[in-house]
């Protein structure tokens, strides 16, 4: 029967059945069965039981006498030839013996033949056919694939979700724009209209000024004629004759006898206090404007700090991400080490970054399930991490708490101060004065102050971010979950 495949038969045909490689030097015997004439020689040499030299064929068994092979110039063309042609199928074929790669070495990780097989390289390695071998190692690219397909949908969902809090940050960004513009154009309007309240209180009393200081200068002018009128009349009086001069000199002397010139009010007391409460308002408008300038300076000169936690403080029920920028939280403890900066009671974490200058802030978005609370602040590097904490800045830690809709400030060992006019904040932004001693906490979202502690001195000690939850949290944004639910912390880029 003709074979499904002519050009296989044909390198089949050039094949020595004593070594199952290619001709070399091939031997014709009587029976027509072709050998390599080293092996068919060798195969003589082996076989050979007696004196005689007859031998059978290794094919089909006929006698034939050593010697009695003739070189078959025509197979050695043909299988010099054969050489040149790949395996079937676009099978790569061995290098060193020309045949067929069908086994996998997987010592080696190498595809080889069946003579390199029985070969000294590859006798004991484990070898499996290639159609076994590439099942296998297909199977385990699929896993691995399926793998490399997770982490891709991963950082997509990151893609995703970095291109919708850009966009939330844009859109608050437009929003704050929006805001200042508006609040600066309502103070400019408010201080417009002051401004021309106080000019026109002072136009009216310049005209009252000058309304006064034209009634005094005509009165004094009414005097001043009098006076010269009678200066006049008295010198011409003067000038007469003696007879003239005596006549009704009584009436004479008392024109002359007239009473001394009281000068008159000319600006009452009343004038000059409106004027004295114009230049203290004037002075109270620099003094307010020096202050509102150190206190917006001061606001814009605080600088967003780039917060990371920090793994060596947090809790053994708290996993941060690779990125130190989210945590969450198990309902298990994690195997870490109890080294002395780790909290081992309170679940709280610490900023990596801390500060011993400048003025800094960040934000921290907070939600919160049912039954929890959490607590943002800064910490001194020393409070303590062991055992129940009593946060106050007595203890080293100045914090506002949430739970609910309510706020408490954490002001003294045991002690929460409530905030009844402040509700709970889904966004707190956290600043610190270093040099001034002072942290404060606002709505990030309003803008409204939350709580000012009063002012501390830091003494030099570094000044760490400072996060609790019990029940969860989020950090700007840091999110937090009831403990029967996984809860995450997420810091705002």
């Amino acid at each position: 029967m003709a074979t499904s495949n002519p050009l296989k038969g044909l390198l089949d045909t050039v094949l020595c059945s004593l070594c199952q490689e290619s001709f070399k030097h091939p031997v014709l015997l009587k029976c027509g069965h072709n050998f390599c004439r080293a092996c068919i020689t060798r195969y003589c040499e082996d076989s050979q039981s007696s004196s005689t030299s007859s031998y059978t064929c290794p094919q089909c068994g006929k006698g034939f006498r050593k010697g009695e092979f003739q070189p078959n110039w025509q197979l050695k063309h043909v299988a010099d030839v054969a050489k040149t042609i790949p395996e079937p199928g676009g099978q790569r074929a061995c290098n060193t013996h020309n045949r067929g790669l069908k086994l996998f070495c997987e010592v080696d990780q190498t595809l080889i033949c069946l003579v390199c097989r029985e070969s000294q390289d590859h006798k004991e390695h484990a070898v499996v056919p290639i159609e076994e071998a590439a099942q296998d190692y297909k199977c385990q690219i699929q896993h691995r694939l399926a793998n490399l397909e997770k982490e891709k949908k991963k950082i997509l969902s990151y893609k995703s979700s970095g291109k919708t809090t850009s966009q939330e940050l844009l859109k608050q960004l437009q929003i704050d724009r929006q805001k200042i513009a508006s609040v600066f154009q309502r103070l400019c309007e408010f201080l417009e209209e002051q401004e021309q309240l106080l000019l026109d209180q002072l136009e009216e009393l310049k005209k009252e000024i000058e309304k006064r200081r034209d009634e005094y200068v005509a009165k004094l002018s009414e005097e001043l004629s009098s006076f010269s009128s009678l200066i006049s009349e008295m010198e011409q009086k003067f000038q007469q004759p003696a007879s003239e001069f005596l006549q009704d000199i009584s009436g004479t002397l008392c024109r002359c006898e007239r009473k001394p010139f009281q000068n008159p009010v000319a600006f009452s007391s009343d004038l000059k206090w409106r004027l004295c409460e114009s230049s203290q308002k004037a002075a109270s408008l620099e003094v307010l404007m020096k202050k509102f300038k150190d206190t917006l300076a001061s606001r814009l000169l605080f600088h967003k700090a780039n917060v990371t936690l920090d793994p060596d403080t947090a809790h053994p029920l708290l996993v941060l991400s690779e990125d130190r920028r989210r945590v969450r939280c198990e309902h298990r403890q994690q195997r870490v080490p109890d080294t002395p900066e780790r909290f081992d009671t309170e679940r709280c974490v610490l900023g990596r970054e801390g500060f011993t200058s400048g003025c800094h802030y960040w934000e921290v978005e907070v939600e919160l399930g049912d039954g929890g609370f959490w607590a943002v602040g800064v910490a001194r590097d020393s409070v303590s991490r062991k055992g129940w904490v009593d946060f106050s800045p007595e203890q080293g830690v100045w914090a506002v708490q949430g739970q609910g809709n309510g706020c408490w400030a954490l002001t003294a060992p045991g002690h929460c101060t409530p905030l009844p006019k402040v509700r709970a904040p889904h966004r707190v932004r956290v600043y610190l004065d270093y040099e001034g001693g002072r942290v404060a906490l606002y709505d990030a979202g309003s803008g409204e102050s939350i709580f000012t502690f009063p002012p501390a001195p830091f003494a030099g000690e570094r000044i760490r971010p400072f996060f609790l939850c019990v029940g969860c949290v989020v950090l700007g944004g840091m999110k937090a979950f009831p403990l029967h639910s996984p809860w995450q912390l997420f810091l705002c880029p």
